[in-house]
């Protein structure tokens, strides 16, 4: 029996008849979710799940048919196409009652189709030809749009080390003439995270590093945003050379504290200042000079601003690079000549977060150093 009816007992529609609810075949139904199946898939186990759930099951670790028990060996997934096809005509019989026809899915794609895309992509840069390059990326974008499945598949497959390539090439040669390749790429980057070795030691390099920095001067919006989430990230792997390697690029500083100020993106905000603390906490030679550099540009009154009024994650990075300029002699300086430090910090105690608690009462102890010095 293809369609069920049940009556509801306590509902009439006008003229006495009984109002009629549709009752979905159970063989339409994923084992798992209980939901109408949108992709089903049969397993060597002979049992049809949906293709999302039934991969969620085995991510979770789980290495058993979920109905029969038995230990799947074999995690191939067979497109159930006849059942497919029963379950769209299903919800085309029953459109009146509000049923949508389940869309045919794409068929996912293979390591091997990605491994194709990748070499190509490999000759592209090899040959500079960023027309080339523009058109697979793009194409590789439009599979990880598809589903998650195929993004896991992208990056599993190597991708960002590829593409990570392909970005130092581009941007070697020219910036301004591969910006709409290097932007491509930085998009799809922007999913693949975290990077491995390979793709951290490409985005790592000095031709990459002054590309970041200057789409976040010459980039919209869109742009911005993309380099500093991939700054973010890079300097999130803890390589210090990295993060010399960014300090001595000339202008950053003025970019990111003006981003802090004028806050144009809550992304853009909450990553900057993220960037800012790795450049002035990181162990390398580096960080002393940034705080200076921060320090001179105004950097402690900007922070007191954004911690009058931001929500935790903004308000807790802004407070993590307080309490680490207070760390030097300057900073600390600074925050006890401003009359808004102590008012500031003290509102923050227990109205945050745990973690906000602990770093207003680190920079409140450091400052209780200034009137010892004093």
């Amino acid at each position: 029996m293809v369609l069920g009816w049940r009556s509801r007992k306590h509902s009439q529609r006008p003229g006495g008849k009984p109002e009629l609810e549709v009752v979905i075949p159970n063989h339409f139904r994923c084992p798992i979710s209980l939901d109408l199946m949108k992709d089903p898939v049969t397993l060597s186990t002979g049992i049809t799940y949906d293709r999302e759930s039934i991969e969620t099951w085995f991510e979770a670790g789980n290495y058993t048919c979920p109905v029969t028990n038995q230990i799947v060996r074999n995690f191939d997934q067979i497109p159930n196409h006849s059942l497919r096809t029963m379950m769209q005509d299903w919800c085309v019989q029953n459109r009146q009652f509000g049923i949508e026809r389940i869309p045919t899915p794409r068929i996912p794609i293979t390591p091997m189709e990605v491994s194709e895309v990748l070499t190509y992509v490999q000759a592209s840069a090899k040959r500079v030809d960023q027309y080339g390059c523009l058109e697979l990326v793009q194409k590789i974008e439009r599979w990880g749009a598809e589903s998650e499945r195929n993004k896991r598949c992208i990056v599993e497959n190597g991708a960002a080390g590829v593409l990570a390539s392909a970005f130092d090439v581009f941007a070697n040669v020219s910036i301004e003439r591969n910006a709409s390749v290097l932007e491509e790429i930085l998009s799809a980057l922007n999913w693949m995270f975290p990077f491995q070795m390979e793709a951290q030691n490409f985005l790592g390099s000095q031709a990459s590093l002054r590309c970041l920095v200057w789409f976040l001067k010459h980039q919209d919006l869109s742009g911005k945003k993309k380099s500093i989430v991939a700054l973010k990230e890079l300097l999130s792997c803890g390589d210090q050379k990295h993060v010399e390697a960014l300090a001595d690029i000339e202008g950053l500083g003025e970019l990111l504290l003006g981003f802090i100020k004028k806050q144009i993106s809550p992304t853009i905000t909450k990553d900057s200042l993220s960037v800012v603390l790795y450049l002035i906490s990181s162990s390398s030679s580096s960080n002393e000079k940034m705080k200076l550099v921060f320090i001179e540009m105004g950097i402690v009154s900007s922070l007191l601003e954004i911690l009058l009024d931001s929500e935790r994650s903004v308000c807790e990075k802004a407070l993590g690079v307080f309490d680490t300029l207070c760390g030097c002699e300057e900073g600390r300086e600074k925050a006890y000549n401003n009359d808004l430090t102590i008012p500031v910090l003290v509102k923050k105690i227990l109205r945050v977060s745990e973690s906000a608690t602990s770093i207003s009462i680190s920079a409140i102890w450091k400052l209780c150093q200034v009137c010892k010095e004093g």
